[in-house]
């Protein structure tokens, strides 16, 4: 595969493909098939430490930062046009470097694409503030760049989480540098090309490959970046938050982990609809997916039935060939996440839930977990509590609202809540209650590019999409006229 598979490999710093100061390279591989899809740069503090500087360059000289609002909004759009015109291609990288089924990839490239062109077509409609003041003063309110930011993103939706990350904090005015993960740097290196094809000047744009704990430290140590933008899991995030105590106190933006909740009354209708959401929520993306469905809480009286729905479109939902378009599941990233879920899996088997479908790997090349479902769940057990990232449902029952509000914010998480019912006052009293950033009403994840996305408690801190974002990748300056 290795030696058809033409792609970018070289870090992008201050406008150039370089190969990383000290040499080394990561390994990336198919999780599908195990085959080596490319030797990639891995980059460094010393790397670290030029592209800071380019940043900086490129943001003091205003080529970017003090362009006209309307200048960066044509740059933005044409990089958005070139994504959507490159999106078969984007999608591959992303299906061959971590294993999402290419129709689910493609799904991810539209999404990336309205990420961009929603925020460039938004940087000239976003005006500041005139205060309320005597005939003797002028009071205004501006908004201006933060600076250099650091967006380090995630391998379960490797271009997708790119957009979020970058079109406000591009669109704000400010010089970003990208560290993909290194479990899947492809796209994020084209990417780099398309930036530069659609003119983002030297240094306001760059990518840098590598470890957590090598590039991705130094960025978060560095006295010269001013904000990190992250997604991830919550222990990294922690990571971050003392990292940028310990240097400048650069602003740190976080999406970190969630276990979310799924509620289903019996009052909802057409269960068999509901359960192929329920299914979904779960099983899209093979269970990486930080607002995955993980906990489905169902009242009792329709418990039975309802899991033997379940269970029905899960049978549907096997994993294949990521490259075939029929497959609704592909592969587990890598070994060690393909393990953890293993391990979970046994863990909840010991600890006595009931293993009602899945479980075992399937056999043959390549890192393949079915959708396995457990049911009578409790509270104590891990599997019910600890984020698993991988196609593992843990069913608990309940009787009412009060029990179903009680499990539902049981948890260090906060991320996203799903509600099923057709009573339209319980929905208002139980979605006001629920502990969580975003809260999906008879859907699930059913949300566009107008509205924030984000979460509460060890969930993290910030919002990625819609204006609020845009908010969150400037400052404010007061300015105050004597007259």
């Amino acid at each position: 595969m290795a030696a058809s598979l033409s792609v970018e490999t070289r870090a992008y710093i201050d406008g150039a493909f370089v190969e990383a100061q000290g040499g080394a390279i990561l390994t990336t591989t198919n999780p599908a098939t195990g085959e080596v899809l490319a030797e990639v740069a891995s980059c460094d503090a010393a790397d670290a430490e030029v592209a800071v500087a380019a940043a900086r360059h490129a943001f003091d000289g205003g080529a970017w930062s003090r362009l006209a609002p309307g200048k960066r909004k044509r740059a933005l759009l044409k990089l958005a046009a070139l994504m959507e015109t490159h999106r078969h291609e984007l999608a591959l990288l992303d299906t061959l470097d971590m294993g999402k089924p290419v129709t689910s990839a493609l799904g991810d490239m539209a999404g990336a694409v309205a990420c961009l062109r929603h925020h460039a077509e938004s940087i000239d409609k976003l005006y500041g503030e005139v205060a309320p003041t005597g005939d003797d003063a002028l009071g205004l309110v501006l908004r201006e760049p933060l600076g250099v930011v650091a967006s380090i993103v995630p391998w379960n939706f490797p271009l997708m989480m790119t957009a979020w990350k970058i079109g406000p904090a591009l669109a704000a005015g400010n010089s970003v540098i990208l560290k993909p993960s290194e479990k899947s740097p492809l796209s994020a290196l084209r990417l780099a090309s398309l930036a530069r094809e659609a003119g983002l000047p030297r240094g306001v744009f760059q990518v840098l490959p590598g470890y957590g704990h090598t590039v991705g430290k130094a960025l978060a140590l560095s006295m010269d970046v001013d904000c990190l933008a992250f997604t991830g899991s919550t222990a990294v995030g922690k990571q971050l938050m003392q990292y940028a105590g310990q240097s400048n106190l650069k602003k740190v933006f976080l999406e970190c982990g969630g276990k979310s909740p799924n509620l289903v009354f019996a009052d909802c209708k057409d269960l068999d609809r509901v359960a192929e959401h329920a299914a979904a929520a779960i099983f899209h993306n093979q269970g990486e997916v930080c607002i995955a469905g993980s906990r489905l809480l169902v009242e009792n009286a329709i418990r039975e039935a309802f899991v033997e729905k379940v269970l029905a479109a899960a049978e549907r939902m096997q994993p294949g060939d990521p490259l075939d378009p029929e497959s609704f599941m592909g592969a587990m990233v890598d070994q060690a996440q393909y393990e953890r879920v293993l391990d979970y899996i046994r863990r909840g088997v010991e600890e006595g839930a009931q293993l009602r479908t899945g479980g075992a790997p399937l056999e043959g090349p390549g890192l393949f977990i079915p959708p396995t479902v457990f049911d009578g769940v409790t509270e104590a057990m891990a599997i019910g509590r600890e984020e698993i990232f991988g196609p593992v449902l843990a069913v608990f029952g309940f009787d009412g609202e009060d029990e179903a509000v009680r499990l539902a914010n049981d948890s260090d998480y906060g991320l996203a809540a799903g509600l099923w019912s057709q009573d339209i006052d319980r929905i208002m009293r139980v979605t006001r209650r629920l502990r969580s950033g975003q809260v999906f009403v008879n859907n699930w994840a059913a949300m566009d590019q107008t509205v924030p996305f984000g979460g509460v408690k060890q969930s993290g801190n910030g919002r990625d999409k819609s204006h609020h974002s845009l908010e969150e990748y400037s400052d404010l300056k007061s300015v105050w006229m004597s007259l």
